[in-house]
Protein backbone atom coordinates (compact mmCIF):
# COMPACT_ATOMS: atom_id res chain seq x y z
CA UNK A 1 0.00 0.00 0.00
CA UNK A 2 2.90 2.79 0.92
CA UNK A 3 4.36 1.73 -2.70
CA UNK A 4 1.04 2.20 -4.49
CA UNK A 5 1.04 5.78 -2.19
CA UNK A 6 4.14 6.74 -3.10
CA UNK A 7 4.16 5.78 -6.70
CA UNK A 8 1.55 8.22 -7.01
CA UNK A 9 3.49 10.94 -5.83
CA UNK A 10 4.94 12.96 -8.08
CA UNK A 11 6.92 16.21 -8.31
CA UNK A 12 8.25 17.66 -11.67
CA UNK A 13 10.55 20.74 -12.10
CA UNK A 14 11.72 22.27 -14.92
CA UNK A 15 14.56 25.27 -15.84
CA UNK A 16 13.41 26.80 -18.74
CA UNK A 17 15.44 29.58 -20.25
CA UNK A 18 14.70 31.65 -23.40
CA UNK A 19 17.10 34.16 -25.20
CA UNK A 20 16.63 36.98 -27.93
CA UNK A 21 18.53 38.31 -30.41
CA UNK A 22 20.39 40.74 -28.61
CA UNK A 23 21.31 38.45 -25.91
CA UNK A 24 18.97 39.37 -23.01
CA UNK A 25 15.69 36.80 -22.32
CA UNK A 26 13.99 35.33 -19.08
CA UNK A 27 14.76 32.31 -16.90
CA UNK A 28 11.58 30.32 -15.85
CA UNK A 29 11.35 27.53 -13.00
CA UNK A 30 8.27 25.38 -12.92
CA UNK A 31 7.82 23.17 -9.78
CA UNK A 32 4.29 20.97 -9.74
CA UNK A 33 3.22 18.57 -7.64
CA UNK A 34 0.56 16.22 -8.58
CA UNK A 35 -2.93 15.84 -6.42
CA UNK A 36 -1.92 12.68 -4.67
CA UNK A 37 1.40 14.56 -3.37
CA UNK A 38 -1.27 17.75 -2.19
CA UNK A 39 -3.88 15.50 -0.68
CA UNK A 40 -1.20 13.62 1.61
CA UNK A 41 0.43 16.90 2.46
CA UNK A 42 -2.53 19.46 2.39
CA UNK A 43 -0.69 22.28 4.11
CA UNK A 44 2.02 22.27 1.17
CA UNK A 45 1.01 25.62 -0.14
CA UNK A 46 1.12 27.42 2.94
CA UNK A 47 4.33 25.72 4.13
CA UNK A 48 6.34 27.09 1.17
CA UNK A 49 8.94 30.31 1.50
CA UNK A 50 9.89 32.52 -1.23
CA UNK A 51 11.16 35.64 0.52
CA UNK A 52 15.03 34.91 -0.19
CA UNK A 53 13.53 34.55 -4.33
CA UNK A 54 11.68 37.71 -4.03
CA UNK A 55 14.11 39.41 -2.54
CA UNK A 56 17.23 38.04 -4.69
CA UNK A 57 14.52 39.67 -8.12
CA UNK A 58 13.14 36.43 -8.74
CA UNK A 59 8.78 37.11 -9.94
CA UNK A 60 6.58 34.37 -8.26
CA UNK A 61 3.15 32.88 -10.06
CA UNK A 62 1.23 30.59 -7.73
CA UNK A 63 1.11 28.36 -5.58
CA UNK A 64 -1.85 27.61 -7.69
CA UNK A 65 -4.32 25.04 -8.24
CA UNK A 66 -3.53 22.97 -11.06
CA UNK A 67 -6.76 21.42 -13.48
CA UNK A 68 -6.19 18.06 -11.68
CA UNK A 69 -5.88 19.10 -8.12
CA UNK A 70 -2.49 19.65 -7.86
CA UNK A 71 -0.15 22.47 -6.86
CA UNK A 72 2.25 24.40 -9.37
CA UNK A 73 4.60 27.68 -8.66
CA UNK A 74 6.57 29.47 -11.19
CA UNK A 75 9.60 31.68 -11.10
CA UNK A 76 10.74 33.98 -13.57
CA UNK A 77 13.72 36.17 -13.56
CA UNK A 78 14.31 38.41 -16.78
CA UNK A 79 18.28 38.89 -17.66
CA UNK A 80 19.80 41.77 -19.62
CA UNK A 81 23.32 39.41 -21.06
CA UNK A 82 24.30 36.34 -21.51
CA UNK A 83 27.01 36.75 -18.58
CA UNK A 84 23.80 37.91 -16.34
CA UNK A 85 22.08 34.64 -17.31
CA UNK A 86 25.06 33.07 -16.13
CA UNK A 87 25.35 33.91 -12.86
CA UNK A 88 21.47 33.62 -12.40
CA UNK A 89 21.27 29.52 -13.24
CA UNK A 90 24.63 29.96 -11.00
CA UNK A 91 22.85 31.55 -7.97
CA UNK A 92 20.18 29.29 -8.15
CA UNK A 93 22.40 25.85 -8.56
CA UNK A 94 23.70 26.76 -5.64
CA UNK A 95 26.74 24.27 -4.54
CA UNK A 96 25.77 20.69 -4.89
CA UNK A 97 22.60 21.65 -7.48
CA UNK A 98 22.26 19.54 -10.81
CA UNK A 99 23.93 22.27 -13.06
CA UNK A 100 27.55 21.89 -13.61
CA UNK A 101 29.31 24.94 -15.06
CA UNK A 102 26.27 26.20 -17.19
CA UNK A 103 26.94 28.83 -19.23
CA UNK A 104 25.49 31.09 -22.28
CA UNK A 105 27.22 33.21 -24.60
CA UNK A 106 26.54 35.24 -27.60
CA UNK A 107 29.51 35.76 -30.47
CA UNK A 108 28.47 38.79 -33.09
CA UNK A 109 30.12 39.11 -36.24
CA UNK A 110 29.37 41.32 -39.48
CA UNK A 111 28.01 38.18 -41.33
CA UNK A 112 26.48 36.50 -38.35
CA UNK A 113 25.80 36.21 -34.37
CA UNK A 114 26.77 32.87 -32.71
CA UNK A 115 24.79 31.43 -29.74
CA UNK A 116 25.72 28.64 -27.28
CA UNK A 117 25.42 26.98 -24.12
CA UNK A 118 27.75 24.64 -22.70
CA UNK A 119 28.17 22.81 -19.82
CA UNK A 120 26.78 19.77 -17.91
CA UNK A 121 23.96 18.48 -15.42
CA UNK A 122 24.38 15.63 -12.59
CA UNK A 123 22.69 14.53 -9.59
CA UNK A 124 25.62 12.93 -7.82
CA UNK A 125 23.69 13.11 -4.58
CA UNK A 126 20.22 11.67 -5.69
CA UNK A 127 17.67 13.48 -4.02
CA UNK A 128 19.63 15.02 -1.55
CA UNK A 129 21.15 17.67 -4.41
CA UNK A 130 17.60 19.11 -4.28
CA UNK A 131 18.00 20.47 -0.21
CA UNK A 132 20.98 22.57 1.71
CA UNK A 133 23.27 22.01 4.15
CA UNK A 134 20.56 23.54 6.85
CA UNK A 135 18.04 21.58 6.02
CA UNK A 136 19.99 18.58 6.24
CA UNK A 137 21.15 19.28 9.45
CA UNK A 138 17.17 20.23 10.62
CA UNK A 139 16.12 16.80 9.27
CA UNK A 140 18.77 14.49 10.08
CA UNK A 141 18.49 12.69 6.89
CA UNK A 142 17.39 13.32 3.27
CA UNK A 143 13.78 13.94 2.98
CA UNK A 144 11.10 11.46 2.44
CA UNK A 145 14.88 8.89 1.36
CA UNK A 146 13.74 6.83 3.28
CA UNK A 147 9.97 6.28 2.49
CA UNK A 148 11.19 6.14 -1.37
CA UNK A 149 13.92 3.43 -0.56
CA UNK A 150 11.37 1.56 1.68
CA UNK A 151 8.69 1.63 -1.14
CA UNK A 152 11.33 0.27 -3.56
CA UNK A 153 10.84 2.87 -5.91
CA UNK A 154 13.60 4.73 -7.63
CA UNK A 155 14.13 8.79 -7.01
CA UNK A 156 12.72 8.93 -10.99
CA UNK A 157 9.72 7.19 -10.34
CA UNK A 158 8.46 10.24 -7.70
CA UNK A 159 11.21 13.01 -9.13
CA UNK A 160 11.47 14.90 -12.29
CA UNK A 161 14.04 17.15 -13.77
CA UNK A 162 13.96 19.02 -16.82
CA UNK A 163 16.47 22.10 -18.13
CA UNK A 164 15.63 23.26 -21.27
CA UNK A 165 16.85 26.36 -23.85
CA UNK A 166 15.93 28.43 -26.66
CA UNK A 167 18.20 30.15 -28.75
CA UNK A 168 17.61 32.73 -31.40
CA UNK A 169 18.12 31.11 -35.40
CA UNK A 170 18.62 28.19 -36.54
CA UNK A 171 20.25 25.37 -34.29
CA UNK A 172 23.62 24.13 -35.58
CA UNK A 173 23.69 21.25 -33.23
CA UNK A 174 23.05 20.00 -29.82
CA UNK A 175 23.00 16.72 -27.35
CA UNK A 176 19.98 17.80 -26.44
CA UNK A 177 16.40 16.72 -28.12
CA UNK A 178 14.04 19.61 -29.76
CA UNK A 179 10.88 19.97 -28.13
CA UNK A 180 8.28 19.67 -30.34
CA UNK A 181 5.87 21.67 -28.10
CA UNK A 182 8.34 24.52 -27.76
CA UNK A 183 7.38 25.47 -30.95
CA UNK A 184 10.57 27.86 -31.39
CA UNK A 185 13.44 25.29 -31.66
CA UNK A 186 13.92 24.86 -28.27
CA UNK A 187 16.17 22.11 -26.66
CA UNK A 188 15.28 19.63 -24.17
CA UNK A 189 17.09 17.63 -21.57
CA UNK A 190 15.78 14.95 -19.33
CA UNK A 191 18.19 14.95 -16.09
CA UNK A 192 19.06 11.52 -14.55
CA UNK A 193 18.29 11.31 -11.13
CA UNK A 194 21.33 8.10 -10.64
CA UNK A 195 24.24 9.77 -10.83
CA UNK A 196 24.76 10.18 -14.13
CA UNK A 197 26.50 12.75 -15.92
CA UNK A 198 24.57 14.53 -18.79
CA UNK A 199 26.30 17.04 -21.41
CA UNK A 200 24.46 19.90 -21.93
CA UNK A 201 25.97 21.58 -24.80
CA UNK A 202 24.14 23.63 -28.08
CA UNK A 203 24.69 26.32 -30.26
CA UNK A 204 22.81 28.21 -33.07
CA UNK A 205 23.25 31.17 -35.46
CA UNK A 206 21.50 34.25 -36.54
CA UNK A 207 22.73 35.15 -40.17
CA UNK A 208 22.59 38.90 -41.26
CA UNK A 209 23.20 38.14 -44.90
CA UNK A 210 19.63 38.23 -44.93
CA UNK A 211 20.28 42.42 -44.62
CA UNK A 212 22.36 42.50 -47.54
CA UNK A 213 19.45 43.80 -49.92
CA UNK A 214 18.75 46.36 -47.47
CA UNK A 215 22.57 47.34 -47.22
CA UNK A 216 22.78 47.63 -50.85
CA UNK A 217 19.77 49.83 -51.10
CA UNK A 218 21.18 51.93 -48.07
CA UNK A 219 24.19 52.51 -49.33
CA UNK A 220 22.71 53.43 -53.39
CA UNK A 221 20.93 55.83 -51.20
CA UNK A 222 23.46 57.14 -49.26
CA UNK A 223 25.25 57.88 -52.36
CA UNK A 224 22.17 59.32 -54.20
CA UNK A 225 22.02 61.87 -51.33
CA UNK A 226 25.78 63.12 -51.71
CA UNK A 227 25.29 63.42 -55.02
CA UNK A 228 22.58 65.47 -54.55
CA UNK A 229 23.76 67.61 -52.12
CA UNK A 230 27.13 68.04 -53.95
CA UNK A 231 24.57 68.85 -57.41
CA UNK A 232 22.60 71.62 -55.34
CA UNK A 233 25.82 72.91 -54.10
CA UNK A 234 27.00 73.51 -57.48
CA UNK A 235 23.68 74.62 -58.57
CA UNK A 236 22.99 77.16 -56.06
CA UNK A 237 26.86 78.60 -56.58
CA UNK A 238 25.91 78.57 -60.53
CA UNK A 239 22.32 80.64 -59.87
CA UNK A 240 24.26 83.10 -57.38
CA UNK A 241 27.06 83.90 -59.98
CA UNK A 242 24.36 84.39 -62.20
CA UNK A 243 23.21 87.04 -60.67
CA UNK A 244 26.41 88.81 -59.39
CA UNK A 245 26.70 89.01 -63.46
CA UNK A 246 23.47 90.67 -64.32
CA UNK A 247 23.87 92.64 -60.77
CA UNK A 248 27.19 94.37 -62.62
Amino acid sequence: MLAVALSACRVDASVDVEMVENGSGVITVTAVADAELVARAPGLADDLRFDDLLAAGWVLEGPATTADGGLSVVLRHTFSSPEQATALLASLNGTDGPLEAVALSRTASKQQIDYALTGGARLEAGLASFTDPDLLAAVGATPYADSIASAGLAPEQVVGLSFSVSLPGTVNGSTGAIDPAGGDDRVRWSIPLDGSPLDLATNSTVSLERGRLWQVLATVALVALVVWVAASAVFIAFVARARRRRAR
